[in-house]
């Protein structure tokens, strides 16, 4: 797949609208819950090297994005959803040191001194000179709508666009889609490294590839397994999808002609919380052989109790062990890896749970093909 790369183009001195992964999960913290705390920065510390890239290339950079599904609000009536304000994330921006050099100590300013700003019209904040976020283009009913007045509106902020959020890369919106019709439109460096890993799994993987799958979400697993029948030496089937579409898969599996991988599809345990043993050591075995290993989705409820995670958790050693190189997103496997401090074992963790399934599944990802991809 060949994308526009920000890295191959000359954008010194201008004014970028860098659409970033901003949908980080929050909490309350404090004896009244009057603190809001980012309990997850990764999908914000993935846009980082692209906000440095442009900052050494002078530009001017407007950071945009969303969190949650709040109800889109009409301008006139004002912004009411402030459980969905990206302030703790413009916080987070002010005062994650990354951004600022040693030289620039009195750029790193406390939470209570982040300044609001107006650009256009969209409230926002300036993070420090040069650099911006605007609040959630949710609270905007032009963006999900992708409304061409809306993305104008947009558009008229900057010179030019990079869309550096692959996780919401399959949504046809204002600011993943609508906007590269208005501004010359690039891919950042964590968007390009989600699909240039990704296109390894599809096209040459080193082999044996196996593709687990499990979760919640069939009908979003489904289409993935369909596809890996005819690139992955195996499937393995797990979560709750092995719960509800065993004899399905099995039948599908069967009539599908021409298919490559071997499908096994898990046995579920009498309180459906989880894979039996036997299914579970087959999969150790099966993954001991792997080259390559692309994982989405656990093999069952994940919860604080070692009985329920137990499978996910031997699935993840067992992988870690096998020096294959591995490919692991979904947000409940990747925030499970996470708590247990596996995650960065693997080699890869994609930032994108539906859009990783879409793109491995063969579909062509609108905001990639905005890009000209």
């Amino acid at each position: 797949m060949r994308l526009p790369l920000l890295k191959n183009t000359k954008v010194f001195g201008k004014t970028v609208f860098l659409r970033a992964d901003l949908d980080v999960p929050l909490s309350e913290v404090g004896s009244q819950k009057s603190e809001v705390r980012i309990e997850d920065d990764t999908r914000l510390l993935s846009v980082i090297p692209t906000i440095e890239y442009l900052l050494q290339q002078k530009c001017k950079i407007i950071i945009a994005g969303h969190l949650g599904r709040p109800k889109p609000l009409n301008q006139e009536s004002g912004i009411k959803n402030q459980e969905f304000s990206l302030l703790p994330v413009a916080r987070w921006l002010t005062c994650h040191s990354e951004l600022v050099s040693e030289s620039d100590e009195m750029l790193k300013r406390v939470q209570h001194d982040i300044s609001k700003v107006r650009l256009g019209e969209f409230d926002g904040w300036e993070i420090m000179p040069n650099l911006f976020l605007l609040e959630n283009l949710r609270f905007y009913e032009g963006e999900e709508k992708n409304d061409p007045k809306f993305t104008k509106k947009l558009a008229d902020l900057a010179d030019v666009y990079v869309n550096d959020a692959f996780a919401v890369s399959h949504r046809i919106h204002a600011s993943i889609v609508g906007i590269t019709k208005f501004l010359p439109s690039f891919a950042g460096l964590h968007l390009e490294k989600e699909v240039s890993v990704l296109s390894k799994i599809l096209i040459n993987p080193k082999q044996p590839l196996i593709a687990i799958v499990g979760g919640k979400k069939v009908e979003t697993k489904l289409p993935l397994i369909a596809r890996m029948y005819f690139i992955a030496d195996y499937i393995l089937v797990g979560g709750k999808i092995a719960q509800e579409t065993k004899e399905f898969l099995k039948i599908e599996h069967q009539k599908t002609k021409g298919k490559k991988a071997i499908l096994l599809v898990a046995d579920i345990n009498e309180g459906r919380t989880g894979i039996l043993e036997n299914s579970l050591n087959n999969f150790i075995e099966i993954i001991g052989l792997a080259k390559t290993v692309v994982w989405n989705g656990t093999m069952g409820m994940v919860v604080d109790h070692d009985d329920f995670n137990h499978a996910t958790k031997k699935v993840a050693l067992t992988i870690i062990k096998s020096k294959a190189y591995s490919v692991v997103g979904g947000g409940d496997t990747t925030e499970f890896l996470r708590k247990l401090g596996l995650i960065n074992k693997f080699s890869f963790s994609s930032t994108g749970g539906g859009a990783m399934l879409a793109f491995l599944s063969g579909e062509r990802l609108p905001g990639l093909v905005a890009l000209g991809a």
